[in-house]
């Protein structure tokens, strides 16, 4: 009669950092049976996955920062066939009894795991979103600076000669960037006149070249765009930047959303229940991820200033007696809904 050998499941969690991953094995009732370190590369990843398997079958692996110094071992993990579970932050209550250190935040990352307390999947940083969000970083940098070196070209014309302010401040950005950047200070003998042309000159250089390299980067994202959410780009008030945004929210594997009001709820525009006793309301949700929240704003902006049909929705909402603001909410929340369907068709 032939032996059949039960290998018993067990769940895994590892505490991320940029050099060591440190990781945890508890069983199926949550008994721990060891931690560990490993290095964070390849072959640590490697070892990792053979050191879980030594105690059993993985059945899931609860990484905190999956999204983060946790990205190349959750990639790993799912290549070998191991669900990974994304744990968001530690337990405070058992850091507040049993203290911080690393190993305890492994185990707290592996019991979050097996006990479903944490239950949502790692976006998924291996296809065309991830090109995208990477393009995202730099473009939003790039304008970051090319705002800080315009408004910084603004105050130092305030407080400039008068000869030189009066003749930069009326200009507009594309006029005042020309003209900044051919001033030759060293034709100036006045030292505090030839260091403010010095000063803009470099600074509308600056904006200029930051003006470059978003072009650049928007030429890089737009076929990315086009090959990750074609649909997504002709729903009305979706630009380029907002579908980016609403795409890197959603992540590599948008199947990882369990239902539309997941993603309502992703988004932070799903409303929370607040009822007490005899009253029943309820309020805004604060939380969600806030760039995606900032880009159904913008939908409804758009749509506010130029769609008919949701202008009129807003007019009979106030009618009714709810607020502009109220009514903004309620639309972003149907939009959440409306791009739900086209994240699900990608």
């Amino acid at each position: 009669m032939a032996m059949t050998i039960v290998t018993r499941a067990v769940t895994g969690g590892v505490d991320t950092h940029g050099d060591v991953h440190v990781a945890a094995v508890l069983d199926e009732v949550g008994t721990l049976l060891g931690t560990d370190s490993f290095p964070a590369c390849t072959s640590g990843y490697v070892d990792l996955t053979r050191w879980l398997r030594h105690f059993g079958a993985p059945a899931k692996v609860g990484v905190e920062g999956a999204g983060a110094y946790g990205a190349g071992l959750a990639r790993h993990l799912a290549s070998e066939g191991i669900e990974v579970i994304e744990v968001d932050r530690p337990n405070r209550q058992a850091r507040r009894t049993q203290g911080k250190s690393d190993p305890l935040d492994a185990v707290e990352a592996a019991r979050a795991a097996l006990s479903g307390r944490a239950h949502g999947h790692p976006r998924g940083r291996d296809g065309v979103v991830e090109a995208i969000r990477v393009l995202v970083v730099a473009k939003r940098s790039a304008r970051g600076a090319r705002v800080r070196a315009i408004n910084q070209m603004r105050h130092l014309i305030y407080s400039a000669p008068d000869e030189l302010r009066l003749r930069l401040k009326a200009l507009s950005i594309t006029e005042l960037v020309a003209t900044a950047s051919a001033l030759r200070p060293k034709r100036c003998g006045d030292p505090v006149m030839a260091a403010t042309q010095a000063a803009l000159r470099s600074l509308a250089r600056r904006v200029h070249a930051l003006g470059e390299e978003m072009r650049l980067l928007e030429q890089l994202l737009q076929p990315l765009l086009e090959a990750a959410a074609p649909a997504l780009l002709s729903v009305r008030g979706v630009g380029p930047d907002t579908a980016a945004t609403l795409l890197i929210t959603a992540g590599d594997h948008p199947e990882r959303l369990r239902s539309e009001a997941a993603w309502a709820h992703l988004c932070g525009v799903s409303p929370l229940p607040a009822s007490s006793g005899k009253l029943i309301r309820h309020r805004l949700d604060r939380g969600g991820d806030r760039q995606a929240n900032s880009a159904l704003w913008r939908i409804v902006m758009v749509r506010l200033a130029c769609d008919p049909e949701t202008q009129r929705y807003v007019e009979r909402r106030t009618k009714e007696g709810k607020s502009r603001r109220e009514a903004m909410r309620m639309l972003k929340r149907y939009v959440a809904r409306e791009i739900y369907a086209y994240l699900r068709a990608t």
